[in-house]
């Protein structure tokens, strides 16, 4: 049988809508695999032509131990997305959401190791600042870094990097916080003429609407529970890029290859599930940029409880956590084991 492409990993509560329709469509034209997570507000009929559709009795019966201790109505079981494509060793996954459309750019090859403009040390940086003249930026951005005046895009290093995490970013309605919503709210595309990875000392959020990750930073793809909602995959960010810089791997930020028509949100719900990234993202940025962590992918699993120990610490995160990231960092073990066993008896394998 042909190996996937790719695989392409969403969690909806949703009906079958255009959106997770046209994903269908365009992962059985390309060759990608197609995992959809349900959770207890999927209606427990959905179906697509094109879409592996876990219920929540189909996520039980994967046997995964992340399955069975994540708690429900939550983001995070998008993790059991991410294991299921580890598990039919994809040489990538990419993740969006249920809400964005994607663009005929989206299916087109994806390069690890990429030419273009570097930053290094460059702290706090509003990423979308290189990509429109407008005032606007990601959510999970410290509000005091919205107007910090950024280097001078062409005045930036070209090199040749390591990018096993690439954030795409997204046009119409883009990943922004509440407050920019609330006050600013206007359509926005992004150019699409530049290409920027940040490198060690460079921080910026970034989300699971167009991202995308190459083996070797799979285990780094874990979203923690027992967080705020709109800071798990903002927190996962951050600690996804501070384990990279340990290894010399930057991530890469890219021209829109999708755009998004939102589903309906409480504003001021969402407002009041950011506040505590608005509170505590330089702290966290601070702590884990202290953390003496170790190079390799041998090393990724340690280093995860190392930072997820100190956002404990920080108090931003509850303990139960610890539970659940042993649980997945058991599952990508497993998962890994069984595919060194393949390599070992000459099936082959992407894992490192």
């Amino acid at each position: 049988m042909r190996q996937a492409k790719a695989a392409l990993v969403v969690t909806s509560i949703s009906a079958p809508n255009a959106a997770l329709t046209s994903m269908a469509k365009g992962c059985t034209e390309h060759g990608y695999l197609f995992y959809v997570i349900g959770d207890v507000l999927t209606p427990v009929d959905f179906h697509i032509d094109g879409c592996e559709f876990f219920s929540l009795e189909r996520q039980a019966a994967t046997h995964l131990r992340f399955a069975a201790a994540c708690p429900k109505r939550h983001y995070a079981r998008k993790n059991i997305g991410y294991l299921l494509a580890m598990q039919a060793n994809v040489p990538l996954i990419v993740e969006t959401d249920d809400d964005n459309l994607c663009r005929e750019t989206f299916w087109g090859e994806r390069y690890r190791m990429q030419g273009v403009a570097e930053l290094v040390d460059g702290g706090w940086i509003n990423v979308y600042g290189y990509f429109t003249d407008g005032t606007i930026w990601p959510r999970g951005l410290p509000l005091d870094a919205v107007q910090a005046k950024l280097p001078a895009f062409e005045k930036l290093p070209i090199g040749h990097v390591d990018c096993p995490i690439q954030q795409g970013l997204a046009d119409e309605d883009p990943d922004v916080d509440a407050i920019y919503r609330l006050v600013l709210r206007q359509p926005v595309n992004f150019r699409r003429d530049r290409r920027l990875a940040l490198r060690s000392g460079s921080w910026c959020p970034f989300n699971s609407q167009d991202t995308t990750w190459w083996p070797d930073a799979y285990p780094l793809m874990y979203l923690p529970a027992y967080c705020s909602i709109r800071m798990t995959d903002i927190w996962r960010s951050l600690i996804a890029q501070r384990i990279a810089w340990a290894n010399d791997w930057n991530v890469l930020f890219h021209e829109p290859t999708v755009y998004q028509e939102r589903n309906e949100h409480n504003l001021m719900r969402d407002f009041a599930d950011e506040i505590p990234g608005y509170l505590n993202n330089r702290r966290i940025s601070e702590r884990l940029g202290s953390l003496k962590l170790s190079a390799g992918v041998d090393k990724l699993a340690d280093n995860l409880q190392s930072c997820y120990e100190a956002m404990i610490e920080l108090g931003v995160m509850d303990r139960r956590e610890l539970e659940l990231l042993e649980a997945w960092i058991a599952d990508v073990a497993s998962i890994r084991a069984n595919y060194t066993v393949a390599t070992v008896s000459g099936d082959g394998s992407n894992w490192p």
